[in-house]
C-alpha cells in the first residue's frame, strides 16, 4: 500500500488526522429517479442555479460570485431557496465515502459541501454539529453549535458542549436542522474575516485542533477563497500538516501545499476507497 495511506488510515484510527472534505467527496451521488450527479463543484453549483445555463465568464470562475449576482438581481432567498431545495428536498443516493468515514467512528470531521450526507450518516449517532454563519447582526460568533441526542437537533452553548462526542463542522452551511448557508461574496468575506479573528472557530476545536493533521479528500486548492477557509480552520496543526489528495494538482496548488507543510498525493477519492478497503481487510487479516 502507498505509504501515505498507510499513515493517513494509522491517523485516523487514532483520531490524530482529520478528514476536510470537499466537492470531489460527492463524487458518485446522483439523483436515483433522473440519475443526475449532486450539484457540489463551483461550475456544477453556477449551471444547477441557473437553470443549467453558464452564466456570463466573469460569474462562471466561482460560485461565490454567481451567488453574489443572484442575490443582488433577486435577494438573498433566492439563492437560500435554490440551496435548499438542492441540498434538502431532492433525494440523493448514499456516498460510499461518506459512510466509510462514520463506520470508523472519527472524533472530529470537517466536511466543506453544504449537503446532509455526513449528518444522514451520524443520524443514529448523537454527536455536536457545528454550522458556519455570517452577516449576523449582534452575534459575537460566526457559528451555530447544535446537540444531536440521536434523534433531533438541540441548539446548545459553547459552554454545554460535550467534548466526547463526535464533531461536524460544516463550516460552509447546511440545511438541517436550520437552513444556513455561507454562499455569496458577501457570506465569505464576512466568514473568512471572522475565521481569521478567530471568532468563527469555537474554544473547544481550538484545543482540539492544535497538532492535528488533516487529509483532504476531494478539495482542490486552486481557489483563493477555498484556500483560505482550509488554512484558518487548520491553523494550529502539526509539521507537516497532512496530505492532499489531488489528482494532477497544478503548480499553484503545489506551491500553496509546499507552504503549508502538505504532501500531495495524486489521487482522488476512488483511489482513497480503494485502499481503505484493502486497509481494513489487512486489520481482519491480522
Amino acid at each position: 500500500m502507498n505509504s501515505a495511506f498507510d499513515h493517513i488510515f494509522s491517523g485516523l484510527s487514532d483520531g490524530s488526522v482529520v478528514p476536510y472534505l470537499g466537492p470531489g467527496a460527492l463524487n458518485g451521488v446522483i439523483n436515483p429517479s433522473t440519475g443526475k450527479a449532486i450539484p457540489a463543484d463551483s461550475d456544477s453549483l453556477i449551471l444547477a442555479m441557473n437553470n443549467g445555463q453558464p452564466m456570463a465568464p466573469k460569474l462562471m470562475y466561482e460560485f461565490p460570485r454567481a451567488a453574489m449576482n443572484v442575490e443582488l438581481k433577486r435577494g438573498r432567498n433566492a439563492v437560500n431557496k435554490f440551496l435548499d431545495a438542492t441540498y434538502r428536498d431532492t433525494p440523493w443516493s448514499t456516498s460510499a465515502l461518506h459512510g466509510w468515514l462514520a463506520q470508523q467512528k472519527l472524533p472530529y470531521l470537517i466536511d466543506a459541501n453544504r449537503d446532509t450526507q455526513l449528518q444522514q450518516q451520524y443520524a443514529h449517532t448523537p454527536h455536536t454539529l457545528i454550522v458556519g454563519v455570517a452577516r449576523i447582526s449582534g452575534k459575537e460568533y460566526r457559528f451555530r453549535l447544535f446537540h444531536y441526542d440521536g434523534t433531533s437537533y438541540t441548539p446548545i452553548e459553547q459552554e454545554a458542549v460535550d467534548t466526547q462526542l463526535p464533531i461536524l463542522f460544516k463550516p460552509l452551511g447546511t440545511p438541517l436542522p436550520i437552513s444556513n448557508y455561507i454562499a455569496s461574496d458577501a457570506d465569505f468575506v464576512d466568514y473568512i474575516t471572522e475565521l481569521m479573528g478567530g471568532f468563527a472557530i469555537p474554544s473547544f476545536v481550538k484545543r482540539l485542533r492544535q497538532g492535528k493533521r488533516y487529509v483532504l479528500l476531494g478539495q482542490r486548492l486552486n481557489r483563493d477563497t477555498d484556500r483560505m477557509v482550509f488554512s484558518d480552520i487548520i491553523f494550529g496543526a502539526d509539521t507537516p500538516a497532512g496530505w492532499a489528495l489531488i489528482p494532477h494538482p497544478t503548480d499553484k496548488e503545489k506551491r500553496y501545499a509546499e507552504r503549508l507543510n502538505i504532501e500531495l498525493v495524486n489521487a482522488d477519492v476512488a483511489d482513497f476507497l480503494t485502499a481503505a478497503q484493502a486497509w481494513n481487510g489487512s486489520l481482519q487479516a491480522a
